[in-house]
This record gives structure tokens, sequence and C-alpha cells, in this order.
């Protein structure tokens, strides 16, 4: 039988032959760390790295050549490579050629699949955020829902990347997914595959507020946004009286785009910061002068299905007191992943950083608290008969400037009320009122609290100019 000594070189020149150039230098520095170093850590730590090399070239061969079944190598070596590093985190992984396009693809707005940003959890797909107007939405998916079983399949024992390939596929192809959610059955839901076309950006005047949804950062969003702004600037004009930024299940997305949006709102400050091992990991982005609201006041919308970037820019308006932040405590992704390309073999996206908002607090695992904590709440208007008021009684004086007394007036200047109608858990494109003629018919609890909580503020500053 051939030793494990006699197979690390064949390894080496099969590795070489794969990673072209990156394992060659590796291997270089390596030769030059026991050559040329002087330190006895340095042997040390260099002898250690090739006895683990060993082990993997001893590893490899066997499964190569005693698996009950035959697996090509390139299979073998992507598995490995994997592995790697998706025990790093649940956010490091390594996409092929064709999931590195796919994923280019995505950032520039459109691609196939389900329509859900998911992540790892416990062995199971956790869905982070289901993204508007696609069939993982329109089926009611949730964020925090646990995917157990694609087809029938079990999820357990599949790495992340795995599992997103598997929910992929052809355009009008089926699959059934079987979720867990809290202490709920697990039940199935069946989805059709769609080409998913995000538009970052939506936008609506709801009475004399501009609202504005943000489902995803990605190319498009800075300029969605600034023209959502000055759309709803045209259209209310001097009856505009603030804005309301929907960030509620936005998974994230690019981080020079959450930077940009923050800058949007802000005229001066840190951003954000990131930092690394390295200098060259670290980083901190500032704000320059402008403001496109041209300082209106904002309430950021987030929940459990807010993060990464949106947690950045949720953290960024809080920080600097320049939003109110209002909803349930975000989801808490606080670290930064690099894109690194292998030349002829897709690239691996690494976690190389965590960030931390303006006054340096890390989100990691912990999220955005917000500044008012709102559930998601469904109101219902409740009949009450009239009770007896100070004109129903017997001799009761008249009142000196009518004799009938008028119905209850909101103060002068005051805008009509929002009546929230129905919860829409997603906080979509719904929470905007779909299918309602009347503007002031909000079917959103934490919407209608926004809402209100801007008048109140416009209202407020009203009365001390005056």
């Amino acid at each position: 039988m051939t030793t494990t000594e006699t197979r690390t070189p064949f390894l080496r020149r099969r590795l070489t032959r794969r990673l072209g150039a990156t394992a060659a230098v590796v291997a270089l520095l390596g030769g030059l760390a026991i050559a040329g170093s002087g330190q006895p850590d340095a042997q040390t730590n260099s002898s250690e790295t090739y006895r683990q090399l060993n082990l993997f070239g001893a590893v490899f061969e066997r499964v190569r050549a005693n698996y009950v079944e035959e697996v090509g190598e390139e299979k073998l070596f992507e598995a490995a490579i994997n592995g790697m590093l998706a025990s790093l985190d649940p956010h490091s992984s390594f996409l092929n050629a064709k999931n590195y396009r796919d994923m280019q693809v995505q950032t520039r707005g459109e691609f196939g699949g389900l329509g859900i940003e998911v992540t790892m959890e416990n062995g199971l797909v956790k869905v982070v955020s289901p993204i508007d107007d696609t069939p993982a939405a329109k089926a009611g998916l949730q964020p925090g829902d646990l995917i157990s079983h694609l087809d029938g399949e079990a999820v357990m024992g599949l790495a992340l990347s795995e599992a997103v390939e598997k929910m992929r596929g052809k355009v009008g192809s089926a699959i059934t997914l079987t979720i867990r959610r809290g202490e709920q059955e697990a039940f199935d839901v069946k989805l059709e595959r769609a080409i998913i076309t995000i538009k970052s950006v939506r936008h609506r005047p709801i009475g004399d507020i501009g609202y504005i949804r943000i489902t995803t950062f990605n190319e498009q969003s800075t300029a969605g946004l600034q023209q959502a702004v000055a759309d709803l600037k045209g259209k209310l004009g001097d009856r505009l009286h603030g804005f309301v930024i929907d960030l509620r299940n936005n998974p994230g997305g690019l981080l020079d785009q959450a930077i940009s949006v923050s800058d949007a709102f802000l005229e001066r400050g840190e951003i954000v910061s990131t930092r690394g091992r390295g200098e060259e990991n670290s980083s901190r982005a500032n704000a320059g002068p402008g403001d496109v609201t041209g300082g209106a006041p904002l309430v950021v919308l987030i929940n459990g299905g807010s993060a990464s970037a949106s947690e950045i820019v949720a953290g960024a308006l809080q920080d600097h007191r320049r939003a109110i932040v209002l909803g349930t405590q975000s989801f808490g992704k606080g670290s930064v992943q690099t894109i690194i390309p292998l030349q002829g073999y897709g690239a691996m996206r690494l976690t190389t950083a965590r960030y931390y908002t303006p006054s340096g607090r890390s989100i990691q695992a912990k999220g955005i608290t917000p500044d008012i904590m709102v559930e998601p709440a469904k109101i219902e208007k409740i009949d009450q008969q009239r009770g007896r008021r100070e004109s129903d009684l017997r001799g009761a004086l008249a009142n000196p400037d009518g004799a009938t007394p008028p119905a209850a007036q909101p103060p002068a200047g005051a805008p009509p009320a929002v009546a929230p109608k129905v919860i829409t858990p997603q906080g979509g494109d719904s929470s905007i009122g779909p299918g309602t003629s009347n503007p002031e018919e909000v079917e959103d609890y934490q919407l209608a609290r926004a809402i209100d909580l801007l008048r109140g503020i416009h209202l407020y500053q009203a009365r001390v100019v005056n």
C-alpha cells in the first residue's frame, strides 16, 4: 500500500493544477518558511501544516478508492473547500462558477428561484426574509421559518449552498418545502419557481406622509431612493410632513448601497466602521453634506427580518438621532463578507470583518433595538353604546356659542387620523393598503403607529413655531 508521505506530493501537484497560481504561491511560501526561517516556532507551524495536509491526502485517497460509489475528484475537492469555509460561520461558503454567476446576477436585481433569503441554523435552512412579490412571499413564508425538507429530502447534512442550489431550478417548475414554524406541526408548502425581479425601492404617499419601502440593497437602491423622495415631494409639496422608511424583512445586500442610502439622510459624521484582523479589512465610512429630504422627520421600521445592510442604515440613523426607529428587534447579522474570485473556479465568500454603528455598537447576534417597540397587532373597532352627556341632563346649561353641541373635531391644522384595519405580518407592499382607493386606510398596525408618530411631531413643531 502506498504510504501517506508518497501520496502527499501527488496531492500537492493535483491541488496546484486545480487552484492555479494561488496554490503554487502557498506551496512556495510554505517551503520558504521551512528553509529560510530561523525561528523554531515558524518551523513548528509549517511542519504542523504539512502534517495536516498529509491527513487530508490520506482521507482523500481513501474516499476516492474505497467509497461505495465512485465519486468525482472535482466534487470531493469542492466539498472539502466548502466544508472548511462553512465550519467557520454560517455566512462563509464556496461558490462554484455557476453559483458565482447567479450571485452576480442577483446583486443586479434579477435572478431565478423562490424569493427567500436564508441562512443555516442547527442543520436546517432558516428563512431570514421572504422577498416581496415572489413565490415565497405570496405563499406566506415568514422570517424565522425553518425548512426541514426539500421535496421530501431532509435538509440535515446539506451545506447551505447545496440547499440553495436545490431550491433553484427551471422557471415554472415546482418544489415542496416542509416548514417548521414555532410550536406548530410541520406543514408542506408547494412553490413554483419564477424569475425573481427585485424592484429595490417602492413608494407611495399616505395622506401627508411619504412611505418608502426598501426591499433589499442592490445596485438600484440609492437611485431608487432618490427618485422616490423626489416623486413624493412633487406629489405632496408643502403637505409633506415626513417619511416612513420601511426596512422590515429587508435581508441586506450590498454594503456600499447601505452606506450611500444612509448618506442620503445624513449631513455629516460616521455611518459605519468595519474591523477585521488587519488594517486591510478595517475601514470607516463617513457621510457627506446634503440631506435628500431637506431635514424632514423620519421613522424607520424594522423587525426580525431586517438584517445586515438594513441594520447598518437603521443603526446609523438611530445613533445620529436622525430618525426614530420603530418596530421589533432586528436579525443581528453584524459581519462583513468579502467575495474573493478564484480564477476559473468561481469564488469564495469569506467573513473578513465585523461592522459597528457610529456609537461603536456591534450588532452581531444582537441586532438593533427600536427606540419604540411596537409588536405586530390587529385592531378591531368595538361598538359602544352612547353614554349620557351633559347635554342630556335635565336643566343643563346651554352652550353660549350655540344650542347644538358640535361633533368632536381635531385640533386646527391636524390631518385626518389613520384607521388601522388588519395587520400584514410580512410588511410587504400590502402594508401600504393594497386594493384600497382611500390612502388613509392603512392595513398595518406598525405602519399606522409610525404615521401617527410623524403627524404628532409635525403638530408639535407647528405649535412651537407659532
